[in-house]
């Protein structure tokens, strides 16, 4: 199968003030340079993520640190969580499978390396598969993720390679916490233990921040939040790597099933709520960019953020694959096109909106009514579009005087089985109504008559008459509706319920 290069032009050129962020134009503040490098990166921005897919590939097997909650997995297609993967690829298979994807998911812009060991611990693995990427396909940006230990030696080839994108996961800046988290490094050929090991890493990632800060390329830090460990310090972790130069912070929850058997789970660490994880990422937002939307992917996702097309690409189906690479590539441009046409009308009418309230002095609410969590099934493309029978994830949605903000994501298993009939869906249902725990309103395109009762016994409010409106419309207008029947009284959840 001969590997054209791909190269579509018809990108959408930049963003302005409202196009790369959630409702509170996330990166609106930023230059245009910057903002022209994550306006259709799903990862980066929020608004992208509804638009555009992307794809790591499996090419990094080894890490050189141990993390408890870590346990790289392999043949586990069932699971989704970092450091997870089906296969493990060689480069020329991973550029191969690159190539089919981005001929197969038009929307696809992004490419990571991000496991599942460390990609910098696999250094001629990694930079092979990008010096051959970064020629046969331009138009795909190059990302990598790492744990920074081996970062500062790397910051000059990954320049060579126009990698613009780094995450860097920090969960610490004090060693004594890092003790906890980190059992041991592998560092100059040996392995290094506790705190002392700690330090180090601690070192080599912020002196790799600010590299790669000085030399224009962003930095997204991931940090993992630890229950009774490093929870109350990541505010101080955002101050730190905010004044380094990170362009974004990623607080996620720490994933803790005894079942994947990492040492946290098989001890007995607790995982944040969704409540608690709310609160720290709103402690540490400040001026900081928060990214709420991460979805904590596998090591070989493909596809949208919130879905994995991966079993689609295995080597074995890539191999019988026909593909038209011309007829691809113009299919790509036509996708991007008509992405930055949809996005530059919906800039064009927030703006018209804008201008509106300045002009009518207009306040959607009083400063005295309190927000409202709402849960919204979607497919993608920032509308409602998603029966709540189907759903396997929620974005929720914070509503309030000021306006509306995406909180976060959280997933579910499917109350239907599918199509227009349910299964039995009882413990499916309880999952789902725990999962939206503290949301009184959920929008979806339908929902049926049996979860109905039980919604509204849980506080839940269904509301199928939104279906294919924009989320963030849609959101304020069932808050404006709630102000409208007296319901946004500042009474705290807990006691309107006990009433």
């Amino acid at each position: 199968m001969d590997l054209p290069v791909l190269n579509t032009s018809a990108e959408p050129g930049g963003c302005d003030s409202n196009s790369c962020g959630s409702t509170g134009d996330q990166l609106s503040h930023l230059p245009e340079h910057i903002r022209a490098k994550v306006h259709n990166h799903p990862c980066y921005s929020e608004q992208a993520h509804h638009y555009f897919a992307r794809m790591h590939v499996a090419v990094a097997p080894a890490c050189n640190i141990q993390c408890h909650y870590c346990n790289r997995k392999y043949d586990c297609s069932n699971e989704s969580r970092p450091g997870v993967v089906s296969e493990v690829l060689t480069s020329a298979q991973a550029v191969k499978k690159v190539m089919a994807v981005a001929a197969n998911i038009p929307q696809m812009t992004v490419l990571g390396i991000a496991g599942p060991g460390d990609p910098l611990a696999n250094p001629e693995r990694t930079f092979a598969t990008f010096r051959e990427l970064s020629s046969r396909a331009p138009d795909i940006k190059l990302c990598v993720s790492t744990n920074g230990l081996a970062l500062p030696e790397s910051i000059d080839e990954l320049c060579k390679h126009n990698i613009d994108h780094v995450t860097i996961t920090i969960n610490c800046v004090d060693p004594d916490v890092g003790a906890k988290i980190y059992p041991w490094i592998f560092w100059n050929n040996k392995r290094i233990m506790g705190r002392e090991g700690a330090a180090i890493l601690i070192e080599q990632q912020q002196k790799g921040l600010e590299m790669l800060a000085a030399r224009g390329i962003l930095v997204k830090v991931n940090s993992v939040m630890i229950p009774g460990v490093n929870d109350e310090h990541l505010v101080e972790v955002s101050k730190v790597v905010k004044a380094k130069g990170a362009f974004l912070h990623n607080v996620m929850p720490l994933i803790a099933e005894p079942e994947h058997g990492t040492f946290y789970g098989l001890m007995g660490q607790a995982s944040p709520t969704h409540e608690e994880l709310q609160k720290l990422q709103d402690a540490c937002s400040g001026d900081m960019n928060m990214m709420r939307h991460c979805r904590q992917c596998r090591a070989d996702a493909v596809g949208m953020l919130g879905e994995d097309r991966g079993q689609e690409f295995t080597l074995d189906k890539i191999e019988d694959m026909e593909i038209d690479y011309p007829a691809a590539m113009v299919k790509r441009a036509e996708v991007h096109a008509q992405i930055a046409r949809e996005l530059e009308i919906k800039d064009q009418a927030k703006t018209a909106k804008a201008e509106l309230v300045a002009i009518q002095g207009f306040k959607a609410s009083v400063p005295d009514t309190r927000p409202v969590l709402m849960a919204v099934a979607t497919k993608g493309g920032g509308v409602i579009n998603e029966h709540f029978g189907h759903a396997r994830e929620f974005l929720v949605y914070e509503a309030s005087h000021a306006g509306v903000r995406f909180i976060s994501h959280r997933k579910t298993t499917p109350y239907c089985e599918g199509g227009d009939t349910c299964g039995d869906g009882e413990s499916a249902l309880d999952v789902t109504i725990r999962e939206l725990s503290g949301c009184e309103v959920v929008l979806c395109s339908k929902v049926g008559y049996e979860p109905w009762g039980p919604l509204e016994a849980a506080g839940i409010q269904p509301n199928g008459e939104h279906a294919m409106e924009a989320i963030e419309d849609a959101v304020l207008a069932v808050y404006a509706e709630m102000r409208a029947a007296g319901k946004l009284d500042a009474k705290p959840l807990a006691q309107r319920k006990a009433a």
